[in-house]
């Protein structure tokens, strides 16, 4: 396994809130307690930073965008459109939060949904999430689900996989559930991709009220895991400690639904809700801590402070943040020539909140401009279609039946 460097491993001895009131106790800020039994030197308090003053400093919209865009609605009447993917014979599959996944063939939405799909904890934020399908799955039909699983008062994020026969799911396998299981409706995460390795990374949320688990390694609370096809753990995933849960591959996140792997550049790229400010895309590296919620460009939203940390010693900087926050949700690496050149590698992200289309201009791995497009639609999910056009579901917050699948390509 890879050995993550000491100043990231935080080697959790007793309860994860202890360990956050004792990173925060150098401050005045409230509810802070005192030092709890740290291990390691990045636990110690004083290893904050950064200006406060960002948390709460409002940056200007980004602007309308540019190019004239043809938009065709291939989908609607829709609740709640959480993830599209594209199969080999040109179908495409969107699952909806409440536990159903329909089929677009030939252009048209089928009336009736995919037999044997799992049953969902549909309650607030849960549901049925991503559905990613098997890298050979031309010749294996194998589709992966994210989804919440089991009750009210007791649930997780699950991923399972099946076999798909262009009507149903069969011989559905559970092959990973997040842990511990939690008793609030929000912060699943969800989010699939496979990465350049072969292997399958999810994110799961850190549950909300659970921030503090974040930080804490024996949980996989607020993090991006790595997993191979079966569920099974890679022998090469990194540390973070003693009593470490083996399929994490980064933590210290808080509700990451954007999850991407950008092959021509060899990066997995990752975005996640701040709370009120601080939305951040990450680059992800293996045993690496992203800081929630010991480091954050947002405020709660009661608009008091979680920390008054924007930098924390041993943990990663976002390579780009919103405050005041877009809610972001679905992120696409535009690679094609259907769109101008300029677009190549440029990152796509649904934004909820700021509801549009953005557009992160980037030059190599420089960000070099935003724009924003579809202003006021409530994008959900984005990806690149094989034949180079950008797709987007949106949806209506409360769940109404309104949720449309767009196909979005340069106007002529």
């Amino acid at each position: 396994m890879i050995v993550a460097p000491d100043r990231f491993r935080f080697a959790l001895r007793g309860a994860a809130a202890a360990f956050f009131a004792a990173a925060l106790s150098s401050c005045s800020a409230p509810d802070a307690a005192s030092a709890g039994d740290d291990k390691t030197d990045a636990a110690k308090p004083g290893k904050g930073g950064g200006d406060p003053k960002l948390q709460t400093t409002l940056a200007e919209p980004a602007p309308e965008g540019a190019l004239a865009l043809n938009v065709e609605t291939l989908a609607e009447g829709l609740v709640n459109p959480w993830s599209i993917a594209f199969l080999p014979d040109g179908t495409l599959l969107v699952s909806e939060r409440a536990g159903r996944i329909r089929i677009i063939r030939d252009g048209a939405l089928s009336e009736a949904p995919v037999a044997g799909v799992p049953d969902v904890v549909a309650w607030n934020q849960g549901g049925l999430f991503d559905i990613l399908p098997h890298p050979d799955f031309e010749t294996n039909n194998i589709l992966y689900l994210a989804y919440a699983h089991g009750t009210e008062e007791a649930n997780a994020t699950r991923i399972a996989r099946a076999e798909f026969d262009g009507a149903a799911l069969n011989n559905l396998t559970p092959i990973y559930d997040a842990a511990p299981q939690k008793d609030t409706g929000h912060h699943f995460g969800g989010r699939l991709a496979w990465g350049g390795d072969g292997k399958l990374y999810a994110t799961i949320g850190e549950g909300s009220k659970y921030k503090e688990r974040a930080q804490d390694m024996t949980s996989s609370f607020g993090s991006v895991i790595r997993l191979n096809e079966d569920g099974s753990i890679p022998d090469d995933n990194p540390t973070f400690g003693d009593g470490e849960r083996p399929e994490l591959y980064s933590k210290g996140h808080r509700n990451p639904q954007g999850l991407a792997y950008d092959a021509a550049r060899g990066v997995l790229w990752e975005h996640e809700h701040g709370p009120r400010g601080g939305d951040e895309i990450n680059i992800i590296e293996a045993g690496k801590n992203y800081g929630w919620p010991l480091a954050s460009y947002g405020v709660d939203y009661s608009g008091a402070r979680i920390t008054p940390f924007t930098e924390y010693g041993g943990t990663q900087q976002p390579f780009k943040y919103w405050t005041p926050s877009i809610a972001p949700s679905g992120l696409a690496v535009y690679r094609g020539s259907l769109f101008p050149g300029d677009w190549d590698g440029d990152l796509l992200v649904g934004a909820m909140a700021g509801a549009a289309l953005h557009r992160v201009d980037m030059n190599g791995m420089t960000i070099v401009g935003e724009e924003r497009y579809l202003t006021g639609e409530r994008i959900r999910d984005v990806r690149v279609g094989p034949d180079g056009a950008v797709y987007a579901t949106t949806e209506d917050r409360g769940g109404e039946p309104v949720g449309k699948v767009l196909k979005i390509t340069p106007a002529q």
